[in-house]
């Protein structure tokens, strides 16, 4: 494709009053398993929307389906309007995709990495000058500009992966797993800069994760599950729909200890593995009462608030961290 040379960035796109992702009614299937069924969402503009699941839940398939790397089998999902099957250029020039695989050319610098993905949407002369200060600044890159990639932790690289994919002032950012490989204080880091893109330039944001703590900073999470959509809302709408305390009981004989305690006090754990869980209100008073009632045989309890994790347990009745076989 060839491109014209810009002097300077195009003018604003009008954006049609519509959400920044439109998904509906979109599955697809590999071979051997279903990894997105019938699944439908929408993202609105200025939005960070987290995709959670645990791998192989669907996630990276349904990002690949946005970004137009694979063409739709049934649905539809339109990017501002635009569909990704009948304008796929048109949404491609809307994007900003940064991948969980490094892209970055190891040997070039960061200013080398960054200009090429400039030139590849045609941008020239001043507006890459300009766009490439402005990102250097924004990621705190400028002092390592000329420094080559492969000299960059691992954290300073993934700030490299984001301005490169922000070279071009897209509307919408895809993130896979962006945090993969990062430690804490890079993690947090990242967040700062994702928050940052969404107050400042409006910029719409969708992401996966496999961190259910890590999704807690979105505005809104979709829970997803062997491919199927289980959950959608605010972090605090979702763990709401928890209610009460959050217990979480350690037994050598936990279904057996499921059954006595819903003999005795008509509460219904769930037998996850080795470990028992229970919603109930006022979880301080039970703490007590259940290790007078069941001596020895409670190895640990811990008591705390609901998180994103007991919503996904709710939701599926199995732990995120235990998929269960696809019929």
């Amino acid at each position: 494709m060839v491109t014209r040379p810009l002097t300077s960035l195009p003018p604003p796109i009008e954006v049609p009053a519509c959400p920044a992702v439109a998904i509906r009614g979109v599955s697809y299937a590999y071979p051997a398993r279903p990894a997105v069924v019938d699944l439908s969402l929408d993202v609105q503009p200025g939005e960070i929307v987290a995709l959670v699941g645990p791998n192989g839940g669907g996630k990276s398939t349904l990002m690949r389906l946005v970004a137009t790397l694979v063409p739709l089998q049934q649905g539809t999902i339109k990017v501002f309007g635009q569909d990704v099957m009948r304008q796929p250029e048109a949404v491609r020039r809307r994007l900003g995709v940064v991948f969980q695989a490094p892209s970055l050319d190891r040997k070039l610098t960061v200013v080398e990495n960054i200009r090429l993905q400039a030139v590849l949407y045609g941008l020239r002369g001043p507006v890459i000058t300009r766009r490439m200060a402005e990102l250097l600044e924004q990621f705190a890159l400028a002092e390592r500009a000329h420094e080559r990639v492969e000299q960059l932790s691992g954290g300073l690289r993934r700030r490299v992966e984001l301005a490169k994919g922000l070279i071009h002032d897209p509307q919408l950012l895809l993130l896979d797993e962006p945090s993969t490989g990062l430690d804490p204080i890079a993690r947090r880091d990242l967040w700062s800069h994702l928050r940052r893109l969404r107050d400042t330039a409006g910029t719409t944001v969708l992401l996966t994760t496999h961190y259910l703590d890590e999704a807690e900073a979105a505005d809104r999470v979709a829970i997803l599950d062997q491919g199927r959509l289980v959950a959608v809302g605010s972090p605090d709408a979702l763990r709401a729909e928890v209610g009460g305390d959050s217990l979480i009981l350690e037994a050598d004989a936990p279904a057996e200890l499921a059954s006595q305690i819903q003999s005795r006090f008509g509460l219904t754990p769930r037998v996850l593995g080795d470990v028992l869980r229970l919603e109930v209100a006022q979880g301080h008073r039970w703490v007590v009462t259940l290790m007078e009632a069941f001596p020895g045989k409670i190895r640990a309890l811990r008591l705390g608030q609901p998180t994103l994790e007991d919503v996904f347990v709710l939701r599926t009745g199995h732990r995120f961290d235990a998929q269960p076989a696809l019929n």
